[in-house]
C-alpha cells in the first residue's frame, strides 16, 4: 500500500474507536454501575474522559510540531489501547474513573492528527474530500456505538465495549508503521511547565461545566492558572501554546468563530434525540435524525476545497454562519406537535453549516501558518470546538432542567441558540479581505 493509503488506514480507524467511545459508554453506564457500584460518582466516568481528551489536544498538536506527527500519534494510540484494557479490567467505580481518564489522554493525543496529517498529506483541493470522510466516521461511529453496546451488555459483557478497542487498535498501529513521515519537525525543548499550567487550568475551568458543587472554587483557581499561563508562556522559548499564533488575524478569528458557533448550536446533537424520543419515537429512529446532520456535513465538505481557492475564506465562514442561523430559526419555531421531517431538514441545515465553517476553518489553520506550527494551530482549532461544545451542552442543559415544562425548555433552549448564532455570524467579518486563497 502507498504511504497515504496506510496512514488513512491508520488515522481512520483511530478516529472511529475514539469517536466511538465517547459515546458508547452512555449506553451500558447504568448497567456497570449496578455491577461494580459507585452510582455516586457515575459522573465522572464521563467527566474524566471528557476533560482528558479536551486539553491534551492543543499540547498534542503542538509536541507534533517539535517532535513528528508519527511517534506522537502512536504514543496516543498505545495509551488509548492501555487505557481501554484497564477499563475492561476494572472492578470498582474508582477504577473505572482512573482508567478512563488513560483512555481520555490517549483519544486527546489521537483525534488532532487526522486533520493534522491530511494537511500534510493533501492538496487544499482533496482536503475537504478528506474531512468529509472524516465527517463520515464521526457519522457512522453516532449509529454504531448505542448498537454495539446495546449487543454486549445483552450477549457478553459490558466489558466488551472495551475490549472492542483492543484490534482496532492494533491494527491502527501497524497500519502506521509503514508510514513515511512528510514533515519535517523543529526540534526545541519541551515546555513542561506551560503543559502542566493549561492542562490543570483549562481542567477547572472544563470542570464547572461538569461538576455541581464547587463550581465557583473549581472556576477561580482555573483562571488564575490561566494567567500566570500567559505570563509564564511569555518568557518561553518554545511556549507549549505559542501566543503568537492568536497575533495572526485570520487564524485568532477562525479560533473564536469556531468556539462561538459550536457554543451556540453543537449542543443540539445531545437534545434533539430526547425531544423525538418524547414525541414517541424510537432511539433507532432518533439516531437516524442525526445521521442528517453527516449528510448535510459531507454534501458541503467534499467540494470545500476547491471553493477556498475560489471564494476564500471569508465568503465562506459568513455562509456558513448564516445557515447556522437559518438552523437556530428553524430549531426557534420547533413545536411539540413538529413532525419528524421537520427535525431532519432542520439538523441537515445545522451539518451543512458545521460542515462549512468546520472545513473551512481547518484548512485555514493549517495554510495561514507556518510549517512548524501547523499542528498546534490544528489542534488548537479542535480545541476551541470541544470547549464551545461543552459550553452549549452545559447551558442547553440548565435551560432544559430548569424549565417548569420539557418544551416550554426546549424552546427556551433554542432561544439561546438563536441569540449565540447571531453572534457567531458577525465574527468572521472581522477578516479582512484576501485573495481567493486566503492569503
Amino acid at each position: 500500500m502507498s504511504n497515504r493509503t496506510t496512514v488513512m488506514v491508520s488515522i481512520v480507524l483511530a478516529m472511529l474507536v475514539a469517536s466511538m467511545d465517547a459515546t458508547i459508554a452512555n449506553t451500558t453506564m447504568p448497567i456497570i454501575v449496578n455491577e461494580i457500584g459507585g452510582n455516586d460518582l457515575y459522573a465522572w466516568a464521563f467527566t474524566s474522559y471528557m476533560v482528558l481528551s479536551t486539553v491534551l489536544a492543543p499540547v498534542a498538536g503542538r509536541l507534533s510540531d517539535l517532535f513528528g506527527r508519527k511517534r506522537i500519534y502512536a504514543a496516543g494510540i498505545v495509551l488509548f489501547l492501555g487505557g481501554s484494557v484497564l477499563c475492561g479490567l476494572s472492578q470498582t467505580m474508582v477504577q473505572l474513573i482512573l482508567f478512563r481518564a488513560v483512555q481520555g489522554i490517549g483519544a486527546g493525543v489521537m483525534m488532532p492528527f487526522p486533520s493534522i496529517i491530511a494537511g500534510d498529506l493533501f492538496t487544499v483541493e482533496q482536503r475537504g474530500k478528506v474531512q468529509a470522510f472524516f465527517t463520515g466516521m464521526w457519522g457512522l461511529s453516532a449509529i454504531l456505538a448505542p448498537l454495539l453496546g446495546t449487543f454486549f451488555v445483552t450477549y457478553l459483557s459490558w466489558r466488551w465495549i472495551f475490549f472492542v478497542n483492543i484490534p482496532i487498535c492494533l491494527v491502527a498501529l501497524f497500519a502506521l508503521l509503514p508510514y513515511k513521515e512528510v514533515y519535517q519537525s523543529k526540534r526545541s525543548s519541551i515546555d513542561y511547565g506551560g503543559a502542566l499550567l493549561f492542562a490543570c487550568g483549562i481542567s477547572l475551568l472544563l470542570l464547572t461545566t461538569a461538576v455541581e458543587r464547587y463550581n465557583y472554587i473549581y472556576g477561580t483557581i482555573g483562571v488564575l492558572l490561566m494567567v500566570v499561563f500567559y505570563f509564564y508562556e511569555q518568557k518561553q522559548s518554545a511556549p507549549i501554546v505559542p501566543l503568537n499564533l492568536l497575533r495572526n488575524r485570520p487564524v485568532a478569528i477562525m479560533i473564536a468563530g469556531s468556539f462561538l458557533s459550536c457554543a451556540a448550536l453543537f449542543g443540539t446533537s445531545s437534545f434533539m434525540p430526547l425531544f423525538l424520543q418524547t414525541q414517541g419515537y424510537s432511539l433507532f429512529i432518533s439516531g437516524i435524525a442525526l445521521l442528517s446532520t453527516s449528510i448535510g456535513w459531507m454534501a458541503v465538505a467534499v467540494p470545500s476545497g476547491k471553493w477556498v481557492l475560489r471564494f476564500g475564506y471569508k465568503k465562506l465562514l459568513i455562509i456558513g454562519n448564516l445557515f447556522l442561523v437559518i438552523t437556530a430559526f428553524m430549531l426557534f419555531f420547533l413545536r411539540q406537535d413538529s413532525p419528524f421531517w421537520y427535525s431532519f431538514i432542520a439538523l441537515m441545515v445545522l451539518g451543512v453549516a458545521f460542515g462549512l465553517i468546520f472545513t473551512i476553518s481547518t484548512i485555514g489553520s493549517q495554510q495561514l501558518v507556518e510549517a512548524h506550527q501547523k499542528g498546534v494551530s490544528t489542534s488548537l482549532q479542535l480545541f476551541s470546538r470541544n470547549i464551545g461544545t461543552a459550553v452549549s451542552v452545559t447551558i442547553m442543559g440548565a435551560i432544559l432542567t430548569k424549565s417548569s415544562h420539557f418544551f416550554t425548555g426546549i424552546h427556551s433552549m433554542f432561544i439561546f441558540g438563536l441569540i449565540a448564532s447571531l453572534a457567531a455570524l458577525a465574527i468572521p467579518f472581522a477578516i479582512r479581505s484576501m485573495n481567493k486563497q486566503g492569503v
